[in-house]
Formats: C-alpha cells, sequence, structure tokens
C-alpha cells in the first residue's frame, strides 16, 4: 500500500482547489459550464476507469500471493520426516 500513498502524495490540496473551482466557475462564467460539462465527464469517467483497474490488479496479485502462500505452507507442512517415508507437520510460528 505504501506504493499507492506514495503516488497519490500530495494531491489533496490541488484536488481540493480544482473541486473549488469547479463548484465556482459556473457562477463566474455561466457559458462556461455547458462547455466544461462534457470535459468534466471524460475526466470522471476516466478516474472510474484507472480505479476498476487498480482494483482488477490488486485482486490479481491479492490471489497471486495466497496461491503462493497456500502453496509454501503445503510444501512446509510435508517436509521430509525420518527417512522412512513417514511426513512430519513443520513448527508453525
Amino acid at each position: 500500500m505504501a506504493l499507492i500513498d506514495n503516488l497519490f502524495k500530495g494531491w489533496g490540496s490541488g484536488f481540493l482547489v480544482g473541486v473549488g473551482a469547479a463548484a465556482v466557475a459556473p457562477q463566474v462564467f455561466p457559458g462556461l459550464g455547458s462547455a466544461v460539462r462534457p470535459v468534466a465527464k471524460a475526466v470522471i469517467k476516466g478516474a472510474l476507469a484507472v480505479a476498476d483497474a487498480v482494483k482488477e490488479a490488486t485482486a490479481e496479485a491479492q490471489e497471486q500471493i495466497s496461491d503462493l502462500v497456500a502453496e509454501v505452507r503445503e510444501e512446509s507442512y510435508h517436509t521430509p520426516g525420518d527417512g522412512n517415508g513417514a511426513k512430519k507437520p513443520a513448527a508453525r510460528r
């Protein structure tokens, strides 16, 4: 999660300024609202697409890590035993 936190670090104030400007713009420039609306919709669609892609990539990575953990646990559980073919469970932490 540190990677994602660092990616969006420092966006807070700029984002708030942008939201504030978008809220005030229709009152200051009434004709500009109809021209900006399609651009705002496109930006929101893009942000939603990126959010969905990040969620999907995160879920895939989590599934792969979970599979690896299960595989390692299975392998560590079936460690070679005392030489007669018996398996002994590995020590759990």
